[in-house]
């Protein structure tokens, strides 16, 4: 019931834009939308030089809020159709009947697709000379260069982020990477059963070390944030090293995308200081490291077992 009452309220809002003028109306469906994604919008922004408000009205626009067909059982979120495309695809009418489009593992590659899609053809190329704050620029040329067929494609791109003042994220500054709080326990320590529902929906997306990652919250699972960003259990269970069924507590890094055998550049005369209650586990959260290659960097420290004080390497 509570999806059929989104699709509508989203329904609401496309017609109202489509009639433009003062008619059109705010509504929560795509403002949970753009909560939920605009540090991703912003990461790619400052990666490919693509408007982040265009990006995030793109993306509210193709999917219908992340409710289209299209989004729910393939994470795409920009109506991206196969074009050369060797992943896995879904068939979707569009301009003619069961056409071919992209599908994605989660909406986290959808949208780095996105940008490589619009940065690798030469008819969007034009776009790039254009402002980042220029966002009219960029909804008439994705119009002109063919990226949808509708005549009010650009009205509606540019009401939306109008209305919701998304070209305030048009600022890359806005964009600091950072590493999440420093986990307080060790990850040994047996976890509290807490009902999931207890926990706040929405996690903050970060960007660290070529990846993406939230912080969670205590009795966060790993099935309810796949569901809440749209990909697998397994998948984030794997790419963090753990068991898919555990139950994660406050402070928890959970990396979207398989992690990176080193830290970055930066930190190649950085090493870690261990501090109390710190595994090496919790260390190759804490940078994005896989466990495996950040043992082999630590041989002798891992034999003898790490303490306090220890200087670990990282990159």
């Amino acid at each position: 019931m509570k999806r059929i009452i989104l699709i509508f309220f989203t329904l609401i809002s496309f017609v109202c834009i489509a009639i433009g003028g003062p008619t059109y109306k705010w509504n929560q469906a795509f403002q949970n939308y753009f909560d939920k994604y605009k540090s991703l919008a912003i990461r790619e922004m400052v990666r490919y030089h693509i408007p982040a408000s265009i990006t995030l009205a793109q993306g509210v626009l193709e999917s219908s809020a992340g409710q289209s067909r299209l989004a729910t059982l393939a994470n795409n979120h920009f109506g991206i159709k196969c074009h050369g495309w060797t992943g896995r695809t879904i068939s979707h009418d569009d301009d003619l009947r069961g056409e071919c489009f992209r599908a994605y593992d989660s909406v986290l590659e959808s949208y780095e697709d996105h940008s490589k899609f619009l940065t690798s053809r030469a008819h969007y190329r034009n776009l790039f000379s254009l402002e980042l704050t220029d966002y009219k620029g960029w909804a008439h040329g994705l119009k002109r260069s063919g990226y949808a067929t509708s005549s009010t494609y650009a009205p509606k791109l540019i009401a939306i982020i109008e209305l919701y003042r998304l070209y305030e994220y048009d600022d890359p500054s806005l964009y600091k990477p950072e590493i999440a709080p420093h986990p307080t326990k060790p990850i040994e320590i047996p976890l509290p059963k807490i009902d999931v529902k207890d926990a706040p929906k929405f996690h903050k997306v970060r960007a660290f070390n070529n990846n993406y990652y939230i912080v969670a919250n205590n009795g966060d699972t790993f099935k309810a944030i796949a569901k809440e960003f749209d990909t697998h259990a397994s998948k984030l269970a794997k790419y963090n090293e753990r068991d898919k069924k555990e139950i994660l507590r406050e402070g928890d890094i959970v990396w979207f995308k398989k992690k990176q055998k080193r830290a970055p550049k930066k930190y190649r005369n950085a090493p870690h200081t261990v501090r109390q209650n710190e595994s090496l586990y919790i260390i190759a959260q804490l940078y994005g490291i896989r466990l495996k290659n950040l043992a082999k960097m630590n041989k002798n420290a891992v034999i003898r077992g790490i303490k306090v004080g220890d200087q670990i390497r990282i990159y």
